[in-house]
């Protein structure tokens, strides 16, 4: 049975979102509120959006299900959004060719966000959230999505006037932002009627989102000075190569010079003012083609691509009496590294199966195949962005493009042994404050745990743990455990009190004292000992004298040596009879 449908309630007024630093132009005209039932839902954060051509927009949701379904455990195995359907099936918008390059789809804790960049009118649609649990019949989208418009502004021409045209505001007139030959000009309404040259191009832009400014128009036909963009922004994978192009044409038909620049490369040189030709830049050498396959039409082609390569990219031409110099933007370039993101995973006692997918904030513009390693050696017959498998905890997992193999993304892996710290490291007095410090080697980066042994709850989560008043108790041994979403990792220590400042010191005194009385002692000892053998050497030659003489004819037998009472010894002469 599929979960029921999905209830929906419109709520809100007209508003306005502008984030112009991340490059959004959205127009919230609506704000959303989807309830399911059985506990099946999903919840958009709007329910229309309008934004700008050329412009990159977010829609949001967040989603429910059951833990347990019809007597099953119930888990999520895929999200994605869709706006259309082939066999009765939605289509996946990221394996969509219409969309490829332009979309990023990202989960995480049951929000999911959709992001398209460079819009287009044809992405005007309804666009809905569909996900998918383990269970047969557990699948769930709703009714009704978000509806997106994609307002083209435009530049319609008069021999006297100028209009800019825009279908995302209905109810009030915003401020416009007019361009001449690329330069700003002054006027901030939806008309401009300054007699209007040939000879010039004309554009136009939201004030406060100059950098989705309408396609330059000329007055009355074609030839007039003007440069137009192919793409407003360009994703691309670090190491990979990129195109850049634009088209361009002269009011003169005498063309000088042309070559393309970065503002950002510009500044750095010795005269700002003056474009620095990319050709030229030491940091794009052996790197930048410059194509001119048409006449009109221009391409920078950048090999080797590097994170300082993210910049604006600009293209101008000179003929004998003009230059295109222009206000409006370029191509913006984002180069980006690969990565690893663990899409599920279930830890076992001694390994863990995973499913993981090769991304990064770049959509492939087509089919791509990728890399993947383990613990550096090349993983065969893989060549999809993601990878099923059973690892080991000291298993390091990381992909690259085919082709590109020399820029793989960092490798994933479950926590190394975590290594603990303690402060203050000299010793812990009773009373005093401790604080321990976790650390663990992990990507992703691992979550903390304390515990104690012989109890069964955790003491303290977190990477630090300080006990403020330590006491005889908080002795023990203590684990601190390292955890990601790829396995977990234990460190075991035992923290011991030590006397206590005051306590040391009355020991210090005491044996210091018990010292210097036992030096005396021996002192006195060595004293008395010296003054009986002084004695005892002077009595000897007195009591030899008083004795008789003993015969001459007696045998001499050797020295022996005598000890007397107190242990001081003297030498005698035995003789025999």
């Amino acid at each position: 049975m599929v979960p029921p449908s999905l209830l929906t309630e419109m709520r809100g007024a007209a508003m306005s979102l502008t984030a112009a630093a991340s490059g959004l132009v959205v127009f919230l005209l609506s704000v959303s509120v989807a309830q399911g039932q059985d506990g099946w839902g999903v919840t958009y954060s709007s329910a229309e959006i309008c934004a700008v051509n050329g412009s990159t927009v977010e829609m949001r949701c967040s989603f429910t299900y059951p833990s347990t379904w019809k007597g099953s455990v119930n888990t999520v195995q895929k999200t994605f959004w869709f706006t259309k359907q082939k066999d009765g099936e939605p289509v996946d918008l990221t394996t969509d060719s219409e969309y490829a390059g332009r979309v990023e789809d990202r989960c995480e804790n049951n929000i999911c966000t959709l992001r398209v960049r460079n819009l287009r009118e044809s992405d005007s649609a309804e666009y809905r959230f569909r996900f998918t649990t383990n269970q047969p019949d557990g699948k769930y989208d709703g009714s009704t999505g978000v509806t997106l418009s994609v307002s083209n502004l435009q530049v319609i021409s008069d021999t006297y006037w100028l209009s800019c045209q825009n279908s995302c505001y209905q109810s009030y007139i915003p401020p416009y932002i007019w361009y001449k030959n690329g330069q700003i000009i002054q006027g901030e309404t939806s008309y401009y009627t300054s007699n209007p040259n040939k000879a010039d191009s004309y554009s136009c832009a939201l004030k406060g989102h100059e950098d989705f400014p309408s396609p330059p128009v000329c007055v009355t036909d074609q030839t007039c000075n003007r440069v137009t963009y192919t793409e407003r922004s360009i994703c691309a994978f670090k190491g990979s190569s990129v195109d850049i192009s634009c088209t361009y044409s002269s009011f003169e038909d005498d063309v000088n010079s042309t070559f393309w620049f970065s503002p950002e490369r510009s500044h750095q040189g010795q005269n700002p003012s003056q474009p620095e030709d990319l050709s030229e830049d030491s940091q794009y050498a052996g790197r930048v083609q410059i194509l001119e396959t048409e006449r009109g039409r221009s391409t920078l082609r950048i090999s080797d691509l590097r994170d300082s390569d993210s910049a604006q990219y600009l293209f101008t031409f000179k003929t004998p009496s003009f230059e295109w110099r222009s206000d409006l933007p370029g191509t913006s370039l984002t180069v980006t590294a690969l990565q690893v993101q663990v899409i599920r995973a279930k830890v076992y006692n001694y390994s863990t199966e995973a499913e993981l997918k090769c991304d990064s904030s770049c959509s492939p513009a087509a089919f791509l195949n990728y890399v993947w390693f383990k613990n550096g050696e090349k993983i065969k017959a893989t060549v999809i962005s993601s990878y099923k498998g059973l690892f080991q905890p000291r298993d390091n997992i990381s992909c690259a493009l085919e082709g590109h193999e020399d820029f793989p993304s960092p490798a994933v892996y479950a926590p190394k042994p975590p290594s603990v710290s303690v402060s203050p490291s000299a010793g812990i007095e009773e009373g005093s404050s401790v604080t321990l410090t976790c650390s663990s080697d992990a990507n992703p980066a691992a979550n903390y745990t304390w515990y104690k042994e012989d109890e069964d709850s955790p003491k303290a989560s977190g990477q630090i743990f300080t006990i403020t008043d330590f006491r005889a108790e908080h002795r023990g041994r203590y684990s601190c455990g390292a955890q990601n979403k790829l396995g977990r990792s234990n460190s075991t220590f035992h923290l011991r009190v030590v006397a206590g400042s005051s306590t040391m010191i009355v020991n210090i005194i005491g044996t210091t004292l018990g010292v210097l009385m036992l030096i005396l002692a021996l002192l006195l000892s060595l004293w008395m000992r010296k003054k009986k053998t002084l004695r005892s050497t002077t009595e000897a030659p007195e009591e030899i004298e008083g004795r008789k003489e003993l015969p001459t004819d007696c045998n001499v037998f050797p020295s022996a040596v005598v000890f007397d009472a107190q242990g001081s010894t003297a030498s005698v002469h035995v003789r025999g009879i």
